[in-house]
């Protein structure tokens, strides 16, 4: 029985690793004709300059966006991420203000953030509820919990040491740190997820949570620690972005977990769990910032843009609809 489960498992991995590469080797595709294409409509896309601001501007919500596509992947959803990552930047932000040295502070909002991640995972999978309705609650309380530590004023924190800011606005022989967090995070998570067999548990559960139990595997433990980790990583991009902007502001994050999800899903993380790569999801966020780059660069009203990135990521959840039920 463990044996034809296994067997039934590997399987599915084979069909959703070739359907993963089919999609990544698409987005580049895209990607590149887009690029291509302002090449031609703008003489300012193809530079450094341009590919600089881009690679900062999804660099950060691309750490948010590893954590959200391995809990794609085992079947959940985290509708709270920009909340938490606001309330990470004032946790931290606040204890600064009290004293305290920023990256103990730091670390503290860190730690809130998995804290918020076990409280949902406990919801989860102690008291049953799904990850939508869980996550979507944490996405008002967490804001309403930062507006109260900040009783609605944003925090400036010009006094943050330079050692410190260096983490948000520094570089390293011209490479921003946060460029190489961004890739490390990326490196290593997308290793433990094709490679690691602790990871194959996050896989199992998502394509058949059932199965997945009788051959041995604690589902609601995979589940749990996923949950914390997403958080977890929304914690670490507050920090990052506390350090950048020198400020923590109570409203910062509201709307994040759109390009997040949408994001994932692009990449090919499924809704219904049990496929999906790290390092599609991190195309999925280059193509959103490459569309954003040109709408802004055509000179695109603001208001346009909001609809477009919804009509991509409409397109991609009925592609991944489609391929659902194809697959079913």
């Amino acid at each position: 029985m463990h044996a034809e489960i296994k067997a039934t498992g590997i399987a599915r991995r084979g069909n959703f690793a070739r359907m993963a590469s089919m999609r990544e080797a698409g987005l580049i595709v895209i990607i590149l004709a887009l690029c291509i294409a302002m090449s031609f409509a703008s003489p300012h896309f193809l530079t450094w300059g341009n590919f600089r601001a881009m690679l900062m501007s999804f660099s950060i919500e691309g750490i948010v966006v590893v954590g959200m596509t391995i809990l794609l992947i085992v079947g959940g959803i985290d509708l709270s991420v920009g909340s938490v990552v606001c309330f990470s930047m004032v946790v931290s932000g606040a204890l600064f203000l009290a004293g305290l040295d920023p990256w103990t502070a730091s670390l503290i909002g860190i730690g809130v953030s998995a804290l918020i991640g076990a409280a949902m995972g406990f919801f989860v999978t102690v008291v049953g509820l799904n990850h939508f309705i869980t996550s979507l609650a944490a996405m008002v309380i967490v804001r309403g919990m930062c507006l109260i530590v900040t009783k609605g004023t944003p925090l400036s924190l010009f006094t943050l040491p330079p050692s410190f800011k260096a983490l948000g606005q520094g570089s390293f022989n011209g490479l921003p740190y946060v460029i190489i967090i961004f890739v490390a995070v990326v490196a290593i998570f997308d290793f433990l997820l094709r490679r690691a067999t602790a990871f194959r548990k996050v896989f199992y559960t998502g394509s058949n949570e059932k199965a997945a139990q009788f051959s041995g595997i604690k589902t609601k433990q995979v589940k749990f620690w996923v949950t914390v980790l997403c958080s977890t990583l929304a914690g670490l991009a507050g920090v990052i972005y506390m350090a950048r902007f020198g400020a923590a502001t109570p409203t910062f994050g509201a709307g994040m977990e759109l390009n997040i999800i949408a994001a994932a899903v692009i990449g090919g993380a499924s809704l219904n769990g049990g496929s999906g790569t790290i390092f599609g999801a991190i195309l999925g966020m280059a193509l959103l910032s490459v569309v954003t780059s040109s709408l802004i660069l055509l000179d695109v009203s603001v208001y346009w843009q909001d609809m477009i990135k919804g009509c991509i990521l409409l397109a991609a959840v009925s592609i991944d609809h489609f391929l659902h039920r194809k697959k079913s």
